[in-house]
């Protein structure tokens, strides 16, 4: 990269489709769309195995990889464009007309499944065998499996249509309710109004009494809607939980760990591992108490820097720091990221009124992605970039393979991400030029396995002690709060003095309906990500390969079977998740003796 050449923090959605939530070429798209899936749904309805002849099924899953792709890119469209903006109306309208095009592929799919249930299991065997379909068996099979598990296609179908306005509607409402949110912030003898997003920000402000005023002000302007977040949380819960009830499934994690393709002893051998390990995490906030003058860190405490100099870095300077670090480890993969800087697939402007968090999304018919994250120039930007453009080089490995092949579960799709993250933050430990910097540094990578061991156990404890009382009835905002804390206090060993009483409220993620139970996955990711990255450090030159061959795997495996051929271990014994988290203890242990 030349001096003179800036990458610009805006993403360019007018390539994929120009003019916004007002696009007419979007308009045509989607209407074609619904076509390919009326097509799809009339072959489906007149499908039938005839003496071995495959063709039929052969031209259904040609058409459903092509329709697949194109609702996931429209979906994308509509989600950068209610993130970007979320005061954008006619974002607001075509989150609904998406739920409607979900619905409809969700019908189609339910249809199709029926089908293939009905294939005798020997028939079926011969089927997985024939041309075309032998490269999408594990899907067809996963499909299959997953259809005799739930109600008749019918019932299926009208699930998926009430829940347009039912359970996508609370999630929906949800939204529209933060994107109106404002905080009040003193600053400088006057009052500033913030974003959710730009105010969480500013938590990791070095000042403590300005992290502690930011904190008491997003409580306050949580806590005055808790009474419509604990409506949207109680009715998305108790569509799951009645959907499960007539599903006759008595397991609240069956679906997560379903969607996952996880069992739940692998699940059991990963927070045991944790649990056993936990003591040395304490250690260091107990460390960093120290550091900070206090007694006993508080919530808002525990990502503040310990030292009161931030370092900030420019997007330009943070892009190029990332390109860089990529390259040690995969040349194709700093090839790629430099690519995205220079088309413009990231969103990372500091402004308002754009939604808070971050993410990556896919729009596999035009084999590009697009990035939502807020920069503000700190080192945890930097990772938070890596992150989400690990998620981006994951999808751009999977491009040429099957489109059926390419749906990714979220605990993979997280190893991705947090493998790139995890080569940045390593690469800043080790290049930094004085031990302040490196002290701070590996504090900042520390904090990382502190939010994956304790915050995300926190939010998976919640969420299913949360389940359990939703089965009785609705559960009060009073009643959250305290379950809330609860979980944190036992997940953090105690070891906090304050606590975060509306986080299930501020946490996008238990209001989402794409995915239940949206915190495990996140922690397997992180951990699998450790397991790989010291397998590469071991591979030296020969990892590249070996990495985008896993990859490519991710769609057609369970995770159990991934791990088995790509790395030679067990998941459901604890050896694999210690040895990772060891790696993690390495860093607690080099922080304290710094």
């Amino acid at each position: 990269m030349t001096k003179t050449e800036t990458y610009l923090p805006r993403w360019d959605l007018d390539s994929i489709f120009p003019g916004g939530s007002e696009s007419e070429q979007y308009d045509t798209y989607v209407k074609n769309v619904t076509n390919d899936l009326d097509k799809l749904d009339k072959l489906v309805n007149k499908f039938e195995l005839k003496e071995g002849n495959t063709k039929a099924l052969n031209d259904i899953v040609t058409l459903l990889e092509q329709t697949t792709k194109k609702v996931k890119e429209a979906s994308s469209f509509v989600s950068c464009l209610s993130a970007q903006d979320v005061k954008d109306e006619g974002a607001k309208q075509l989150v609904g007309k998406r739920s409607e095009l979900n619905a409809k592929m969700d019908a189609v799919q339910t249809k199709l499944d029926q089908k293939l249930i009905a294939i005798d299991d020997k028939e079926w065997q011969k089927v997985l065998e024939a041309p075309g379909l032998k490269e999408i068996a594990f899907v067809l099979n996963e499909s299959r499996d997953n259809a005799k598990e739930k109600l008749p296609a019918a019932e299926e179908v009208l699930l998926n249509d009430l829940a347009i306005d039912g359970y996508h509607g609370w999630s929906q409402m949800y939204d529209t309710i933060v994107g109106n949110m404002q905080v009040e912030l003193e600053e400088d003898g006057k009052v500033n109004k913030y974003s959710v997003a730009q105010a969480a920000n500013k938590l990791t402000n070095p000042d403590r009494q300005v992290r502690q005023h930011v904190f008491t002000q997003l409580q306050k302007a949580w806590g005055e809607q808790t009474d419509l977040f604990s409506q949207t949380l109680n009715h998305l819960a108790g569509f799951r939980l009645q959907t499960y009830k007539h599903r006759n499934w008595d397991n609240v994690l069956k679906e997560p760990l379903s969607i996952n393709r996880m069992s739940e002893e692998t699940l059991d051998a990963m927070w045991n591992a944790i649990d056993n390990n936990k003591h040395h995490f304490v250690s260091f906030l107990e460390k960093k108490a120290e550091i900070l003058g206090l007694h006993k860190l508080s919530i808002y405490d525990v990502n503040a820097p310990i030292s009161q100099s931030v370092k900030k870095s420019s997007y330009t300077e943070g892009a190029q720091f990332i390109i860089d670090q990529f390259h040690q480890f995969s040349p194709k993969m700093a090839d790629f990221a430099k690519m995205a800087f220079e088309k413009r697939w990231i969103e990372a402007e500091d402004r308002s009124g754009k939604r808070p968090g971050g993410f990556c999304t896919t729009f596999p018919d035009s084999e590009e992605t697009r990035i939502f994250m807020t920069y503000s120039g700190t080192t945890s930007n930097i990772t938070t970039l890596a992150h989400e453009l690990g998620h981006a080089y994951h999808q751009h490995i999977m491009n040429d393979v099957n489109g059926l092949n390419q749906g990714y579960a979220m605990n993979v799709a997280e190893t991705a991400s947090t493998f790139a993250e995890m080569i940045v933050a390593d690469a800043a430990v080790n290049q930094a030029t004085d031990k302040e910097e490196k002290k701070a540094l590996l504090e900042d990578k520390i904090k990382r396995s502190i939010t994956f061991f304790m915050n995300i156990h926190a939010r998976f404890t919640f969420e299913k002690r949360f389940y359990e009382e939703r089965k009785q009835g609705l559960v009060s905002a009073d009643r959250l709060n305290e379950i809330m804390v609860e979980a944190q206090k036992e997940t953090y060993c105690d070891a906090l003095e304050e606590y975060d009483p509306t986080f299930w409220a501020s946490k996008l993620h238990f209001h989402i309906t794409g995915v239940p139970f949206y915190n495990f996955p996140y922690t397997f990711g992180y951990l699998f990500s450790l397991g790989l990255y010291a397998h590469a450090k071991n591979q030296g030159g020969s990892f590249e390969d070996d990495y985008i061959a896993l990859l490519r795997d991710t769609g057609s495996m369970k995770v159990e079977d991934l791990a088995e051929k790509h790395l030679g271990v067990d998941l459901t014994k604890p050896d694999f998740w210690e040895s990772a988290i060891g790696l993690c203890k390495e860093d607690v242990e080099e922080f304290l003796s710094l």
